[in-house]
């Protein structure tokens, strides 16, 4: 820290705590909006809950991939906000401190965090995407255990029926049971019992179901009539589904690593659109990750608001312009995955148009005088402002005067 001074350290202090808090609330946010979807797919498909946790920590890597950026951008601009609202910012300028100066503790933060991000985007998250789907491929195909509904019919097997009336202790005292189930050659068989509990056995494909006071009716072609049985206690051997493993990681490009990506993006092995896809994803993680050392430049851009004026609109247009920025990357890895575009172009050329545009911004503000890169904006918002309350007042008055 010797080559931090006093001004870097406070500065460093100023941008880390709205960082860490907009990151924070960012995760959190996207969580608990995911969470309450995945307890209902999780409840739809009667896994256990506690697949939920694990589904949801599978989902922090993308989540934390896209609340980086926007808390390196909204720590920077809330702490040369605070600087220029309460004049620190005029001394420090006046004292001979250029914006190029200022923005070294910012670059440090930016070239730490595009580390951690193209950690995350190129190896953590496609891991965490592949256990993730794995987790949901196991609830659909039941490897998880599927949960028995009261009141409703459910399928133990591909031919046995089951339904219950009252579940107990957690599940494993079941009371007003009904099952029915088919053999081969035509055989059925329907049983109705008060009482029953599942066991396990040694072979984990087959589970016993013990069935208590109860009566099992079997039917088959050949019988003239239904041979009926009353019994005090009976053991009904359920044979489990069989689950079909789970497909190998890199069935989608999202589950591939950054040196996989390349791999494919350059192989002869695979066909043209896998090739095209593999390059269209590779290019949008770098893209991604690129973008995070302009952001203390745009930052500082609308970060200070003009002379006598405590405008927020920076803070709003900051947001809308990295969402939106997010948003053009999708649709030119989407295009440029189908083959139609060279994914260089499709994604380096809106990265180099931003680029020139937070240039401007950021020169306009540091090396013109007086400079401010969207005054006419403020203007705007500052004439619209005074036109709406100007109007409210007039209402109220109004309101007034009629009563």
């Amino acid at each position: 820290m010797r080559f931090l001074t006093l001004n870097d350290r406070y500065v460093a202090r100023l941008i880390a705590v709205p960082l860490v808090a907009t990151l924070l609330l960012a995760a959190m946010l996207l969580l608990l909006d995911k969470m309450l979807r995945l307890f209902d797919f999780v409840v739809r498909e009667g896994g256990p809950v506690s697949v939920v946790w694990e589904m949801l920590a599978n989902t922090i890597p993308e989540y934390m991939s896209l609340g980086i950026p926007i808390g390196l951008m909204l720590g920077t601009l809330l702490a040369f906000r605070k600087l220029a609202l309460s004049s620190e910012l005029d001394v420090l300028r006046a004292l001979g401190v250029s914006y190029g100066r200022l923005l070294k503790v910012p670059y440090l933060y930016a070239i730490g965090l595009a580390l951690v991000n193209l950690l995350i985007v190129g190896f953590v998250q496609p891991y965490s995407h592949y256990a993730y789907e794995g987790l949901r491929y196991e609830l659909r195909s039941g490897a998880l255990g599927a949960s028995i509904k009261v009141g409703e019919f459910t399928k133990l097997g591909r031919k046995e029926t089951l339904r219950i009336e009252r579940s107990q202790n957690g599940g494993r005292d079941l009371s007003g049971i009904f099952v029915h189930a088919e053999g081969e050659g035509g055989k059925t068989f329907a049983v109705t019992a008060e009482h029953g509990t599942f066991l396990a056995t040694d072979d984990p494909d087959t589970i016993i179901f013990r069935l208590h006071n109860g009566v099992l009716v079997n039917n088959a072609p050949n019988f003239k009539t239904p041979r009926v049985l009353s019994f005090t206690s009976h053991d009904l051997p359920v044979e489990l589904p069989k689950v079909d493993s789970f497909r190998h990681r890199g069935g989608i490009n999202e589950e591939l690593t950054v040196p996989e990506l390349v791999r494919t993006g350059h192989s002869g092995k695979v066909t043209p659109q896998e090739r095209a896809q593999s390059r269209a994803e590779f290019h949008f993680r770098m893209v991604e990750v690129a973008i995070m050392f302009l952001l203390p430049m745009l930052s500082v851009a609308l970060a200070v608001p003009p002379k006598r004026s405590s405008s927020a609109l920076g803070v709003f247009l900051s947001i809308v312009m990295i969402v939106t920025y997010h948003k053009i990357n999708q649709y030119a890895a989407a295009v440029a995955a189908l083959g139609k575009i060279n994914p260089i172009l499709a994604l380096w050329v809106p990265f180099a148009l931003f680029s020139l545009l937070i240039w401007w911004m950021y020169h306009t503000l540091a090396h013109k005088p007086g400079g401010q890169p969207i005054g006419a904006l403020e203007r705007v918002a500052a004439r619209t402002g005074k036109f709406v309350k100007r109007w409210t007042n007039f209402g109220r008055r109004r309101s007034q005067v009629t009563a």
